[in-house]
């Protein structure tokens, strides 16, 4: 590959349909600020862009939820997720939306050029239809059984259990999400992009020219996917919120999301350098630009299959050199979810813990789901805390710049004869950078961090080993040795931890006075990061013990959760119950007779789904029943059933079958039919029910 002379960085896009958790941090965007802070810290051009997905069916059904407009959802949770990224130093060079004028225009312009060149196919398909709500029905407001995993809460578009990315119609027992009504099969034209056409491109960028530098998990997804043939893909929907189609005959219809949404990296960047007076375009169509999409496990398949077909079908564009993506981030052994509130909200985490974003920022790196999901733990978090940011890296520092203050007023001394372990120490520090560094930039962020505490081991061991608090008392020139080592390593520290802890590297940089233009390289270069007689700041806490009630309020936290989430399951295991009917006289309930019967015959009724020809033994007589329960149950199963039927109902005739009386039936929690039991020793047929 050409030495990269830019990179393009991207994050995912976030729903701005409520705000973002610790799920959404550690998945895509401390490790992608991390790979960005690293490169700026060595001279690099980077184009670190990412923007609110403002179009996606999810905006539409929580402004339903909410009661309020689209429009103001999308405005709400923009503001909401930009601050929190800021909160917790997430380095975007631009946050854009794709509500923004300038996205409308690119989306709009990319889809004219593919469909002026006749890259698109138009097609009449069948596509679900709320008959209730009277729309169609796009792929967030269908749920049903996943046809792979057989998840029965699988989305229009994709199972979130298995993966499994899906259309709509391959949803068995969907229903609609609006009206919970059955949807029906109804006629509408798309635009699709035939994916077909780019397999064997795909299969070579792929499968063979990224066989061994894409992540094990991304590359497995990808060729599972391109392995079980690839199909048209539609880039437009029926709903009434997103870009309109700008193309004749599209009334009603808008870009489909996935077509949309990561066309909003490049509207962005063009609006970042319209804002810094930049030329866009290298950090897209240039060969010695490197792109790289940080994202979730849920979003491969459209960042290594659909967006790069995509990008080859328009022609300019580069290819992503790599798609880094995580596996899912866990909470105290379940699953996250937004829905059920189990989280850990970024807005709420600020007004527990105050000030300790890196402590968040830490753990989550330490505990990313870099090669299979992984779990995040309050007890885990404060043991990280305590144990290793307090302990080791804070503890190093506060001695050093306590003694420094102590001994030399705060400056940096002259230090006189080196021994083995001084240049050992110092040899070891410089290559910190190239070590760290190399894990950076095969995307082990967790490795890397854990090479800079390695770091902070070191300096801590150092000062133990040789105890400056002593030797101060008998050998004054050995102590200035030490006390020099221990703050180029504590300088060292200020660097390197800035992709991982920002805010403590900025608490540091204070404390030393250190040069701002000290950069990543420059540790490998000298052993002289702070000069002789350099003067630094007050000594200051990085790190603060957390203490077992500020963990217990967040474990009682989850498990107020965990009740309601309970309490809330129960109810809705509840039938939704008829409302009553109006009232009636007992003269008219004594008209009803009722009996005990046994269904001796059963059989379908021809051409009829849903019909079912019983032959009951009513004791009075054998009469014929037509009962619509052959969804419910086969003829076999029945036959010998003893049941309640209404027999003085008056006959009516069944596609050509006279019914004599009415089985009488209710369903279960479960919503599935069952019939009015009366099963009883003693009780034979004839007998009435009153």
């Amino acid at each position: 590959m050409v030495t990269p002379k830019r990179y393009t960085i991207t994050a995912a896009l976030p729903y701005t349909n409520g705000p973002i958790h610790i799920g959404h941090l550690a998945g895509v965007y401390v490790p992608s600020d991390i790979y960005a802070r690293y490169l700026r810290l060595q001279g690099k051009d980077v184009a670190f862009i990412c923007g609110s997905d403002e179009h996606g069916v999810a905006i539409p059904m929580k402004a339903k939820k909410e009661g309020i407009t689209p429009q103001e959802v999308i405005d709400k949770y923009h503001n909401i997720i930009k601050q929190s990224f800021a909160d917790f130093g997430i380095t975007f060079d631009n946050y854009s939306r794709t509500s923004a004028k300038i996205h409308h225009e690119t989306a709009s312009e990319f889809f004219k050029k593919l469909h002026s060149e006749g890259k698109f196919i138009e097609e009449v398909t069948e596509q679900l239809y709320d008959p209730e709500a009277e729309q169609f029905l796009a792929d967030r407001f269908v749920t049903g059984t996943c046809p792979k995993c057989g998840h029965e809460e699988a989305y229009g578009d994709q199972c979130e259990k298995c993966g499994t990315s899906l259309n709509a119609t391959d949803l068995i027992n969907p229903k609609s999400t609006i009206s919970g009504a059955v949807p029906i099969l109804k006629k509408t034209k798309h635009w699709f992009l035939p994916l077909e056409n780019y397999e064997a491109f795909l299969k070579q960028w792929i499968l063979v020219d990224h066989k061994k530098d894409w992540k094990p998990n991304v590359y497995g997804q990808v060729k599972s996917w391109i392995d079980d043939g690839l199909r048209p893909r539609a880039v437009t929907r029926d709903l009434d919120w997103g870009i309109p189609v700008p193309v004749e005959g599209a009334d009603g219809k808008v870009l489909y999301v996935w077509f949309d949404a990561p066309i909003g990296y490049i509207s962005s960047t063009k609006e970042w350098a319209a804002r810094e007076g930049k030329d866009w375009e290298p950090y897209w169509k240039s060969d010695d630009t490197k792109l790289v999409h940080f994202i979730g496990k849920d979003n491969i398949v459209f960042h290594c299959v659909i967006f790069p077909a995509m990008l080859k079908a328009e022609g300019s564009y580069i290819l992503p050199d790599n798609v880094p993506a995580n596996e899912f981030l866990n909470l105290e052994g379940n699953k996250l979810s937004t829905s059920k509130n189990w989280a850990v909200w970024l807005h709420e985490y600020l007004e527990d813990f105050p000030g300790q974003q890196d402590v968040l920022r830490y753990t989550l790196t330490a505990t990313a789901p870099e090669t299979k999901d992984n779990d995040f733990t309050w007890k885990d978090f404060q043991a990280r805390n305590n144990n290793e940011l307090v302990a080791i890296f804070g503890n190093f520092i506060n001695r050093v710049a306590v003694l420094t203050h102590k001994y030399y007023e705060g400056r940096v001394p002259q230090p006189a004869d080196f021994r083995d372990i001084d240049t050992q120490a110092l040899e070891q520090m410089k290559a910190y950078p190239a070590v760290i560094g190399s894990s950076i930039e095969r995307y082990r962020f967790r490795e890397a961090q854990g090479e800079l505490m390695n770091l902070a081991r070191l300096g801590n061991k150092y000062l133990a080993d040789e105890e400056p608090w002593k030797t101060i008392k008998t050998d004054e020139e050995r102590t200035k040795t030490v006390m020099y080592v221990a703050l180029q390593i504590a300088a060292a520290l200020a660097v390197l931890s800035e992709p991982f802890l920002p805010f403590t590297s900025g608490k540091l940089k204070s404390i030393l006075n250190l040069n701002p233009d000290v950069g990543w390289d420059a540790i490998s270069k000298t052993t002289s990061l702070l000069q002789t007689q350099h003067q630094i700041g007050e000594a200051a806490l990085l790190f603060s013990k957390i203490e077992d009630e500020q963990i217990q309020q967040q474990l009682d936290k989850l498990e107020a959760t965990k009740a309601t989430n309970k309490t809330e399951t129960n109810n809705s295991e509840k039938p939704k119950l008829m409302p009553q009917k109006e009232t009636i006289n007992f003269d008219d309930f004594t008209k009803l007779d009722m009996r005990v019967g046994t269904i001796i015959e059963a059989e379908k009724m021809p051409k009829a789904d849903k019909l079912l020809v019983l032959k009951v033994d009513t004791g009075l007589d054998v009469r014929t029943v037509v009962s619509g329960i052959a969804e419910s149950f086969t003829p076999e199963e029945i036959i010998g059933k003893q049941v309640t039927i209404l027999i003085n109902l008056a006959p009516r005739k069944l596609r050509g079958v006279e019914s004599q009386g009415m089985i009488l039936m209710t369903e279960n929690a479960e919503g599935k039919l069952v019939f009015l039991n009366p099963d009883v020793d003693g009780v034979g047929n004839g007998m009435t029910i009153n």
